[in-house]
């Protein structure tokens, strides 16, 4: 069975920061059944997949020095500075500007006008 390619404009990972990731593993696995493996491309980063799920979902940032424990959500979008650019349009925040990951992966981080932090991401090229 092939599996879907997500829709734009849609939320299609989330990501759960802590500097406890052995923790959130164990409570998130305990709860809900996920399964985690080491992303192979990124040091610090762990995928979460799902019990029947061909793919991973989401991924456990490791945290630290300070930085926030968080949970959010992205949404795959066309063009990530189109979406910032409209975004501020609209009266938000661009917090972290566009930023394209060594796998050619693109993402940034706004805020929504109430201040509620989320993400937009384009995936890597499709390897001809």
């Amino acid at each position: 069975m092939a599996m879907e390619a997500p829709a734009y404009d849609t939320v299609s990972w989330f990501q759960i920061g802590t500097d406890d990731s052995e923790g959130a593993q164990s409570f998130y696995g305990g709860l809900f059944g996920w399964k985690f493996t080491l992303d192979p491309d990124s040091d610090g980063y762990d995928l979460i997949g799902y019990p029947g799920s061909t793919a991973p979902s989401g991924g456990i940032a490791h945290t630290a020095g300070g930085a926030e424990n968080h949970a959010m959500f992205l949404v795959l979008v066309k063009d990530v500075k189109a979406a910032c650019a409209q975004a501020e349009k609209l009266g938000g925040k661009v917090a972290v500007e566009p930023t394209t990951a060594a796998s050619g992966l693109v993402f940034a981080y706004l805020h929504d006008p109430a201040g509620n932090r989320f993400g937009v991401f384009t995936p890597p090229p499709v390897p001809a």
